[in-house]
């Protein structure tokens, strides 16, 4: 699986702004945001981003798409 890649933060304040191609994607307040800023240290802070967002694949989803109970 490939990495993650096109993401970038900023610090607004408080505030944890996290853009994916120059577009918002979220912003983390409060213990979110204090919390993500000590992960970003530890990590990958692409993954962590893409992860936060929801903009994260499993590789799964063309498989389950073909399973017969979600034929449509």
């Amino acid at each position: 699986m490939g990495s993650a890649s096109g993401f970038e933060f900023t610090v607004r304040g408080d505030d944890v702004v996290i853009q994916h191609h120059g577009i918002t994607a979220t912003a983390l307040r409060g213990a979110r945001a204090t919390e993500f800023l000590a992960q970003v240290q530890q990590g990958d802070p692409q993954l962590l981003m893409a992860r936060v967002t929801g903009n994260y694949r499993r590789g799964n989803e063309r498989a389950a798409r073909q399973h017969p109970r979600n034929a449509r």
